[in-house]
């Protein structure tokens, strides 16, 4: 029997299919969506045709699932039509409708122990803040608000009643009206952002069946967010801390208990197994070491070669890669630093070594928030397209201070979604107990040079944001 899992991210629409029992990969399709911050999401359903077409249809496929992008702003009318583009979750406008929020509903403290989470421009609801005050005859025009996954699901039943859009708990939790704390919804948020009520999708269970295909043949799963998926197709467990290094950085653990960080460094969310996912997201990751590339002129290998040349923590060379603004910290508007440039330093080695260890200690700092959150770090499960750079993983455990277990490349969300797809099968009370990958570990002692340095260039560089 064989499952589908889908893998609808910022950059791309994956598609993989597995055999339910063991989670052998069985065959893929892939195809690309558009490059911005707001997006049709006709553009992910015509992807997701494509993607599905290119890993052979889903005539001999049993069950799906959809996992998804977080927190995008897909805004319907009553007749079930786009409003407008979604918002994703790398959009920043919603900046002050995000500090509005905090303030409004009691400050961030309330926020984390109700809800599980401080507003940042990313969440949900601040974009629904920021249409509210700036487009309100598109926000008169909307009747539901939902998420990427919950949409493709929606489509992929056929329905076109508003009231049978469906969620899940992972996706829900990151949307800012949603509480993983309590498990239910907060209509009296949702109201406060938007002015008025919306129809918002049902959250199914874990494994529930949701429906099926419009020709009755497939099952659908509940679907999760990406980095829910992610820790599902990795068989993550409590004490495995997840750092993935793609358009985003993203840490993340399983934790038997929700997290309430008042600093809002730490989301609150929840995982696809009925556990807690408590989540630290950076809009700077991957697209440092591409910037770093275009800097110096070349490809990512020799970026890596160039860095291992240079010395641990590059002579005192270090960068806070705040190239785009940021969300964790939160600060939408800042710009990056590079500091400490010397004759010695000036040189593509150094330069190389610094943008690597400045992405590593943003990670770190992430590392560090789930431990005070109460989250075990027993070790770091490595994936995304930077766990690709010879140098990431070589010089993470000393900047990490933990083990760092690489995995081999894979589409581990559409794999999770895919494993979700075939529980839903299954039934029972955990997901089928699919092989986990074999990895590669990466160790060495901590280098509490590197942090400190970074530490002292960040907090020289945070007094110049602040003059």
């Amino acid at each position: 029997m064989l499952v589908a899992g889908v893998d609808s991210s910022t950059q791309s629409c994956k598609v993989q299919i597995h055999d339910a029992e063991t989670g052998r990969l069985v065959r893929e399709g892939k195809a690309p969506h558009p490059d911005d911050t707001e997006v049709d999401p006709t553009a992910w359903w015509t992807a997701l045709q494509d993607a599905l077409a290119r890993a052979g249809g889903l005539q001999d496929v049993a069950a799906l699932s959809v996992g998804g992008q977080q927190h995008g702003m897909v805004c319907l009318d009553g007749r079930g039509d786009v409003v407008r583009p979604a918002l994703l979750w790398n959009d920043t406008r919603s900046d002050q409708a995000a500090r509005q929020l905090t303030e409004e509903l009691g400050g961030a403290a309330t926020w984390a122990a109700e809800l599980g989470l401080v507003p940042v421009p990313s969440f949900t609801v601040t974009k629904l803040r920021w249409m509210r005050d700036h487009e309100p005859d598109l926000a008169d025009a909307t009747e539901a608000v939902c998420l990427p996954h919950d949409w493709l699901t929606w489509r992929l039943r056929g329905d076109r009643g508003l009231p049978e859009l469906t969620t899940d708990r992972s996706d829900a939790s990151g949307t800012g009206y949603w509480s993983a704390v309590t498990g239910s919804y907060r209509p009296d948020v949702l109201a406060t952002a938007f002015g008025r009520e919306v129809v918002v999708p049902r959250v199914a269970g874990a494994n529930e069946q949701v429906g099926t295909t419009t020709d009755g043949a497939v099952v659908l799963g509940p679907g999760c967010g990406d980095n829910a998926g992610a820790a599902l197709g990795l068989g993550a467990v409590p004490g495995d801390v997840v750092i993935s290094i793609g358009t985003s950085g993203v840490v993340s653990a399983v934790s038997e208990v929700a997290a309430t960080d008042p600093s809002g460094t730490v989301a609150g969310f929840a995982d696809a197994t009925g556990r807690f996912l408590p989540l630290i997201a950076t809009i700077n990751a991957g697209q440092v070491l591409a910037a770093a590339c275009r800097l110096l002129r070349v490809d990512f290998d020799e970026l890596s070669r160039l860095a291992l040349e240079a010395p641990a923590g590059a002579a005192g060379l270090v960068l806070v890669p705040y190239l785009q603004g940021e969300r964790t910290p939160d600060h939408p508007d800042a710009t990056g630093s590079l500091l400490g440039l010397t004759l010695e330093t000036m040189s593509p080695p150094h330069l190389a070594r610094a943008a690597i260890e400045g992405l590593l200690c943003g990670l770190a700092d992430g590392v560090d928030a789930l431990a005070g959150q109460g989250c075990r770090v027993d070790r770091v499960l490595l994936v995304g397209g930077g766990a690709a750079s010879e140098a990431v993983r070589r010089l993470a455990p000393a900047v990490l201070g933990v083990p760092v277990h690489i995995p081999p490349p894979a589409e581990y969300v559409a794999r999770g979604a895919a494993r979700q797809a075939a529980w839903c099968l299954a039934g029972g009370g955990e997901p089928p107990a699919w092989s986990v990958p074999d990895t590669v570990v990466s160790e060495g002692g901590p280098d509490p040079r590197v942090r400190r340095r970074y530490d002292e260039a960040r907090g020289h560089w945070l007094s110049r944001q602040r003059a």
